[in-house]
């Protein structure tokens, strides 16, 4: 069973990580043959300010 975790920052709408999950679901599947069933996504929505690049919180 495939379990898959997806950090992103906040801010998208609950159709667009639900949308992605599903593509990610799908791929996942067909990558590793299994079930869609089978696969687990699990997504963790990060502060802009907890996030940072280069030193630099991207919010």
């Amino acid at each position: 069973m495939p379990i898959i975790q997806v950090q992103i920052i906040k801010g998208r709408s609950d159709e667009q990580i639900q949308n992605m999950i599903a593509s990610v679901t799908e791929s996942a599947a067909g990558t590793l043959n299994v079930k869609p069933e089978q696969v687990r996504v699990l997504v963790t929505e990060v502060e802009g300010k907890h996030w940072a690049v280069g030193g630099k919180a991207k919010e």
